[in-house]
């Protein structure tokens, strides 16, 4: 299997310091639906591990949650994708729980569903905590310039570096030919 997991807001979607909070709020970044269609027409796993704390601090209920999901879901299948899986945490921060990332509980949930070491599986993101997440699970870390990327190039230069989830998926599937 390949798999691959990507954050949300931010590479998926555009970025809001307000939350996305209704399915209306839900923009998808020009270009993320197809990437998501090729990566699957490629036989590509994808799924998203995303933070939601805003379910936490009661600024949307999981019925609005699962709504901006099924959105998500229906405009993706248009462009010929699909997520085979999205994992979310829903804690505030001062929960201390560990699934938000930057700890790696999400991706151990992910790891056990899909029965599957994290070892070099692509974790696309655009903020520090999605790669810390990554890097510390075993994963390979990968940033997109899009959301809060590029503030967060500054605090990693190291990093494996795209433009946006087009040019990360176009990568992704050039390396299995």
């Amino acid at each position: 299997m390949r798999l691959v997991i990507l954050d949300r807001d931010g590479v998926i979607n555009e970025e809001s310091d307000a939350y996305i909070k209704t399915p209306g709020e839900w923009i998808p970044i020009p270009g993320s639906l197809d990437a998501i269609g090729r990566l699957t027409q490629a036989g590509f796993t994808v799924v998203v591990a995303s933070n939601q704390s805003g379910l936490g601090r009661g600024l949307f209920d999981q019925k609005a949650l699962d709504a901006i999901t099924a959105r998500m879901q229906a405009e993706l299948a248009k462009a010929g994708g699909r997520l085979d899986g999205i994992y979310y945490c829903p804690h505030k921060p001062e929960d201390h729980c560990d699934c938000r990332k930057p700890k790696t509980g999400l991706f151990r949930q992910i790891a056990a569903h899909y029965r599957v070491d994290m070892q070099g599986v692509p974790a696309i993101g655009d903020s520090a905590r999605d790669l810390v997440a990554a890097e510390s699970a075993g994963a390979r870390p990968i940033l997109v310039k899009t959301g809060r990327g590029l503030a967060t190039l500054k605090q990693m230069p190291g990093a494996e570096v795209y433009a946006d989830l087009a040019a990360a998926a176009d990568h992704l599937i050039g390396e299995t030919r």
